[in-house]
C-alpha cells in the first residue's frame, strides 16, 4: 500500500503524523497564560487530523498531555480529540453527559460544565499575517522556520 499524499517531490513525506494534545494551552491554565479556548483546541484537532490525511495517508498517532483543569477543560478537550480521531466530531453545542456531571459534582465537589465547549468560536491569525519583526517571540519563530522549514521543502519566510 503506497502513500497517498499531496506533497510535491522533494517535500517531507512522513509515514505517520504524531501529535501531542496537552491542555495547558487553555486560557484558564495557571502556568501557560495562553488565550486558547476549548473551541480552538477542537479546531486544532481537526486541522491536525486533516494534515495527517494530506501528508501521511491518514496515519495519525495522537497523545494526550498535561493540563491542570481536570474538570473544566481536560475531559472536554480530549473527548473532542477522540471523537475527531474516530471520524465523528461532536457538535460543539452538545451537552456534557448528565451522569458525568453528577459524578463530578459528587467526587470533585466542583460544578461541572454543562456544554462540550465554551461557545467561543476559534480564531486563528496565521503567523504570516501577524508577524512583528520587532517582537522577540516572532523573531524566534522566524529563526526556527528558517532553520527547519527548508529541510522539508517549505518556505521559511512569512
Amino acid at each position: 500500500m503506497g502513500l497517498r499524499t499531496r506533497t510535491r517531490p522533494g517535500q517531507f513525506r512522513p509515514q505517520v503524523l504524531v501529535s501531542q494534545h496537552g491542555c495547558a494551552t487553555h486560557w484558564s491554565d495557571p502556568l501557560a497564560s495562553l488565550e486558547v479556548t476549548i473551541d480552538a483546541q477542537r479546531a486544532a484537532h481537526a486541522a491536525i487530523h486533516a494534515l495527517a490525511h494530506e501528508t501521511a495517508g491518514g496515519r495519525w498517532l495522537l497523545t494526550g498531555g498535561g493540563g491542570y483543569q481536570l474538570v473544566q477543560v481536560v475531559p472536554r478537550s480530549w473527548t473532542h480529540l477522540l471523537a475527531e480521531a474516530a471520524g465523528s466530531p461532536l457538535d460543539p453545542a452538545a451537552l456534557t453527559p448528565a451522569l458525568w456531571r453528577e459524578y463530578v459534582t459528587w467526587a470533585a465537589a466542583e460544578k461541572p460544565p454543562a456544554l462540550m465547549t465554551e461557545g467561543d468560536p476559534a480564531r486563528f491569525v496565521p503567523f504570516d499575517w501577524g508577524y512583528d519583526p520587532a517582537g522577540p517571540l516572532d523573531r524566534a519563530i522566524l529563526a526556527a522556520r528558517q532553520a527547519v522549514f527548508p529541510l522539508h521543502g517549505l518556505p521559511p519566510h512569512p
